[in-house]
């Protein structure tokens, strides 16, 4: 099943079952845009992404970073992140989003994808660290790319395009039930970044979670 900007009300829920996903189409005007998607890519500090799969550590071209209001350690795929203190333009997004969407988050995982041929395998963010059901939303900025939804059980299948500037946002047993991914593709050349505002539960995660200062 696959969904266009003309299908859909964007204030709707577009899993059929097991879960929520609203997708709010432009968050931000194009100018606007275009601004946060070069402050990111120059001012972020990117690192290679780790990961430990079958005892090997493999290393990405996607590039990716974590960022949040305290010391938060992130773990996922065997490997552990410190997070950085917000930046200026971290915080007026995450003030953005959460005005439009109700929801309050306190990290954020950025990820940066080079061209098309970088993307994400299928897979669920439900990690221990995380509030259990919690919002994720997901900001996109620069290449349009397809984003996919698989049911875990029926195998089910949901996509549609995520917009320069767009938001989407993921909740209730969505994690649960349901994988996405960013597959790859040979039609985009261009860079895209993704920054994923979520919500670390006090006392899930590892020692050493001191309060970053906001300004």
């Amino acid at each position: 099943m696959k969904l266009f900007e003309d299908e859909i009300d964007f204030t709707k829920n577009i899993l059929p079952k097991d879960g929520t996903v609203n997708y709010y189409g432009k968050l931000l005007d194009p100018k606007s845009a275009d601004h946060y998607f070069e402050v990111l890519l120059h001012t972020i500090l990117w690192r290679n992404d780790e990961a430990i799969i079958f005892g090997k550590k493999i290393i990405t071209k996607r590039k990716v970073a974590w960022y949040g209001e305290k010391e938060f350690q992130y773990t996922y795929s065997k490997t552990t992140k410190l997070a950085l203190p917000w930046t200026k333009e971290l915080l007026e997004l995450k003030e953005k989003t959460e005005h439009e969407t109700g929801e309050t988050f306190n990290s954020c995982l950025l990820n940066l994808y080079h061209n098309g041929s970088e993307g994400m395998a299928w897979h669920s963010d439900g990690e221990k660290d995380l509030k259990k059901n919690g919002a994720i939303a997901s900001l996109s900025f620069g290449a349009e790319r397809k984003f996919a939804f698989k049911h875990k059980e029926t195998k089910e299948k949901i996509s549609l395009q995520l917009e320069h500037g767009s938001l989407l946002v993921m909740k209730n047993a969505t994690q649960t039930h349901w994988l996405h991914r960013l597959p790859p593709t040979t039609s985009v050349h261009t860079p895209r970044i993704n920054l994923t505002f979520r919500t670390i539960e006090e006392g899930k995660t590892l020692s050493n979670t001191n309060h970053y200062p906001t300004k």
